[in-house]
C-alpha cells in the first residue's frame, strides 16, 4: 500500500505520538560496532564513524558518550517517501518554537528526535496541526 503524498492530508492525519522513553545519540568506530552487544533503533554510517540511536538506558549501561538526550515523537500516518513538503511543515513549526528536530524517515513513518525537555511542547504544537 502506498504513503500518502498529498501534503493537507498528511498535515490533517499526522498523529503525533510520545514514544515514553529518552534517547540518545552516540558515536562509536567501526571495531567497537562489530564487537558491541547491543542492539541499537538506528545505525548509520558516516566518514567519521558510526552514529547509534538508543535507549539512554543502554548507552549509560554501556560507558557510551553522548551530549544530550532526545524524545521520540512518530508520526502515525503513512508518509509516503517521495511526499514533498511535510517535514519541512512540520519542522519549521517546531522550529518556529525554538524546537531543534533530527529526523528519521522509515519506510512507513517519519520520526521526529526533540530534546528531551521539549517533548510536551513540540507534542501540543503537533496535535494544533
Amino acid at each position: 500500500m502506498a504513503g500518502i503524498r498529498d501534503l493537507k492530508e498528511l498535515l490533517k492525519s499526522m498523529q503525533p505520538k510520545l514514544i515514553e522513553k529518552e534517547f540518545v545519540f552516540c558515536t562509536v568506530s567501526e571495531d567497537f560496532f562489530s564487537r558491541m552487544k547491543i542492539l541499537p533503533l538506528l545505525v548509520f554510517r558516516e566518514d567519521e564513524g558510526i552514529t547509534l540511536i538508543l535507549e539512554r538506558k543502554i548507552a549509560d549501561e554501556n560507558s557510551l558518550s553522548y551530549s544530550c538526550t532526545w524524545a521520540l515523537v512518530t508520526l502515525g500516518v503513512h508518509s509516503d517517501l517521495a511526499a514533498v513538503g511535510f517535514l519541512a511543515a512540520v519542522t519549521s513549526k517546531l522550529a518556529s518554537a525554538g524546537i531543534s528536530t533530527n529526523v528519521v524517515s522509515a519506510y512507513y513513518h517519519d520520526h521526529l528526535f526533540v530534546p528531551f525537555e521539549k517533548a510536551g511542547k513540540a507534542m501540543k504544537l503537533l496535535m494544533e496541526s
